[in-house]
């Protein structure tokens, strides 16, 4: 069974940074890709960033390019989101998830395996 723990999110100003980590569980994590979504109140879910399984490959919403950035460490089972520059519309609770396959997608459909999420709020 696959298990997603993010951590990282709390109240930050505008300007400021923060860093979100996203332990995973189960066998094969350096296999598969990752994901990055977040979602503010009364607003869909939307794509933020992805990494492929080498680490190599990236995607990122137009929203946060140039600001934030995914990695991973294999080693340690953990994909991160460093997110710098914030501003408060990036307000929302941001969810890991791991992909079908180990190509990265922007798409909240690739992914069947998703954490609980944790709060990132932003103020002005």
């Amino acid at each position: 069974q696959v298990q997603l723990v993010e951590s990282g999110g709390r109240l930050v100003r505008a300007g400021g940074s923060l860093r979100l980590s996203c332990a995973a569980s189960g066998n094969y994590f350096s296999t598969y890709a990752m994901g990055w979504f977040r979602q503010a109140p009364g607003k869909e879910r939307e794509f933020v960033a992805t990494i492929d399984w080498t680490g190599g490959g990236t995607d990122y919403a137009d929203s946060v390019k140039g600001r934030f950035t995914i990695s991973r460490d294999n080693a340690k089972n953990t994909v991160y989101l460093e997110m710098n520059s914030l501003k408060p519309e990036d307000t929302a609770v941001y969810y890991c998830a791991r992909a079908r396959s180990g190509q990265a997608s922007t798409s909240r459909f690739s992914y069947n395996y998703w954490g609980q999420g944790t709060q990132v709020t932003v103020s002005s």
